[in-house]
């Protein structure tokens, strides 16, 4: 059983999206100091109950609903318990199940932090968002509508619709239609995808255009445009509060793909769970009869 230091917070985990990429991440096998960490538990975006609270924590009180995620270098919530810093939570938006609410943080977060923290999205700006019907495109997609952009965006044949549903004014099927003969004069390039894909998108951009990815190999590349390009989400407490205000208002829509017991996790970090629709997150469910 962890426990909560100065700051922090106890959760009794109830439900935690899957990012099974984050096997692979530098944090999971390293710790803040660079050295090899062993037995890291992933999944950091969580929704559950405050079971505790440390010194200093005076704005969640034991058995508030809350969502939210924590740091990648400290233990994930695939587990019953997690700590993470009372700034990196919020409380649960009513609208949503608890299910629901693990799917939003990272993805929310990370559109909201790519798109208008660092390119600086404007109203009427044109956006092209790679991996549309990804984790993190529903809401880049969702969240440049909301900002008042014109939306281009790639996905597979079969999620074109649903990507225009969720706002995108053209959708390009990316394994029919090559994107760089299609597109040009962009304001901003949200990219989820990498590769080739990145690479070809930086002749799509205006000469005051902004590219930002969450796909890029910044470590293994001597490119210095990819590597001010990348990015990696953080914590935030208020813009937890405002996606959670536009959950709650049905303007934001989160999906789930696949609820998965704890007992199973292991699966769903391999991949090995039926997916339902090819779009929306899985989710570990932690059973409630904890002891």
């Amino acid at each position: 059983m962890p426990a909560p230091g100065k700051g922090e917070v106890l959760i009794q985990v109830r439900a935690a999206g899957v990012t099974h990429t984050e096997l692979r991440w530098y944090p999971t096998s390293h710790n803040k100091e660079g050295g090899p960490r062993g037995h890291a538990i992933p999944g950091h975006e969580f929704s559950g109950a405050v079971a505790q609270i440390g010194e200093e924590v005076d704005t969640f009180a034991v058995g508030d609903e809350v969502f939210g995620m924590n740091d990648w270098f400290t233990d994930g919530a695939t587990a019953e318990y997690c700590v993470t810093l009372r700034a990196s939570i919020a409380r649960m938006p009513a609208a949503l199940s608890l299910v629901e609410a693990a799917a939003v943080p990272i993805g929310a977060l990370t559109a909201w932090q790519g798109l208008l923290d660092r390119a600086k999205l404007q109203a009427g700006e044109r956006v092209l968002v790679h991996g549309a019907a990804g984790a993190v495109g529903v809401f880049a997609v969702q969240l440049a509508h909301l900002h008042g952009a014109e939306v281009i965006a790639t996905a597979s044949a079969r999620h074109k619709e649903f990507v225009a549903q969720l706002g995108a004014n053209r959708v390009i099927d990316y394994k029919n239609e090559a994107f760089e003969q299609m597109v040009r004069d962009v304001d901003v390039v949200f990219d989820a995808v990498g590769g080739e894909t990145l690479a070809h998108s930086w002749g799509m951009l205006k000469s005051s255009g902004r590219l930002v990815t969450i796909a890029a190999d910044s470590e293994g590349t001597d490119d210095q445009r990819t590597k001010d390009a990348f990015f990696i989400v953080e914590p935030n407490q208020q813009q937890l509060i405002e996606v959670g205000e536009l959950l709650s208002t049905g303007r934001l829509r989160v999906f789930v793909d696949a609820q998965v017991p704890l007992d199973n996790a292991a699966a769903a970090y391999a991949g090995k769970i039926e997916r339902k629709r090819g779009y929306g997150k899985v989710v570990i469910v932690v059973p409630a009869n904890q002891e």
